[in-house]
This record gives C-alpha cells, structure tokens and sequence, in this order.
C-alpha cells in the first residue's frame, strides 16, 4: 500500500472540493495537522474516516485505497477492496502491537534496572532514593500502557475523545 500515493489523492480530492487543510480537519473532527500527515503520506487515517472521507469526496473506497480513480465496477475489485481494507487494518494492529513490545521491553528494562539496584544495596542518598523510585515508576507506567494498547483501551479512548470533541462543535 503507498501512503504517499493515497496521501496525494486525498490532497486531489480535497482541493477538489475546494477544502482547506482546516475546513476539512473541522468535517471530521480532527486536527489540521492530521490532515497534513495524511496527504503527505506520513499517516493514514483510520478505516472510519477513509469511509467518511469517501462519502463526502463521492469516491469508492478502493479508489481513495489505490490513491487514483478507476473505471468500471467488478466483483473482482470488491473483493481486492475486502482485502484491502483487512490489509489496512491488520497494519494498524501491527502498529499497536509494535507500541506493546516497546513499552512492555522498557517496563521490563526498568524492572530490572530496580532489582539491580535494590540488590546491590547502595547508599541511601537523595538520587538512589529517585532513581529507585523512577525505575520502579516507569516499569509500572510502561505495564499499565502495554495493557491499555493491547486490550484495544486506547482505540476506545480516542474514539470517545472525538465524540465528545464532535458535540462540543456542535
């Protein structure tokens, strides 16, 4: 999938529309720099704001997929925009998963780091007392954010996040 092709595409479309970067970010309640990372091919934006964008471009979602217009309807097509769209999100639950190793490798590290440091039995100064307690502290933080990324809690969060952005536009 070439996220720079499909970022130019969305940037055609937009400015199809005769949008700006923050028009557009206001339609969909995001931010105007999201929007730049998605035409500049940086980002893509989630499966439910590639079918909204869809809607209001009036364009197939395959097409915005394969960052050009096409022709003729097959059922071929349907089924390489199903997979498409299973490819999109498997990438989105690679990249979730990569943040669950991260943080779980560095709460792990930090872990250690306290155990060390505990057995070694240094003296009792001001920074081993804070370092101690950071490494303790990260190793929990990272714990608690390899959880959320892996129950699906922070998809859950920013979803109820543009919610509640959404009704306060209204």
């Amino acid at each position: 999938m070439d996220q720079i092709k499909i970022g130019n595409f969305l940037s055609e479309l937009r400015k199809g529309k005769r949008l700006t970067q923050e028009q557009l970010a206001t339609k969909l309640n995001v931010a105007r720099r999201t929007v730049s990372r998605w035409e500049t091919g940086s980002n893509l934006p989630d499966i439910d704001i590639l079918i909204e964008l869809s809607d209001l471009y009036s364009v197939d979602l395959r097409e915005i997929l394969d960052g050009e217009r096409r022709n003729g309807k097959m059922e071929e097509e349907m089924k390489e925009t199903i997979l498409r769209v299973a490819e999109y999100e498997n990438e989105g639950k690679k990249r979730s998963s990569r943040v669950v190793i991260v943080y779980s490798v560095l709460g792990i590290i930090a872990l250690i780091a306290n155990v060390v440091m505990s057995e070694l039995e240094l003296p009792e100064t001001f920074l081993t007392g804070f370092l101690e307690g950071a490494t303790l502290g990260l190793a929990v933080g990272a714990m608690i954010l390899s959880i959320i990324f892996a129950t699906g809690t922070m998809s859950k969060l920013y979803a109820a996040k543009k919610r509640l952005v959404a009704k306060q536009g209204k």
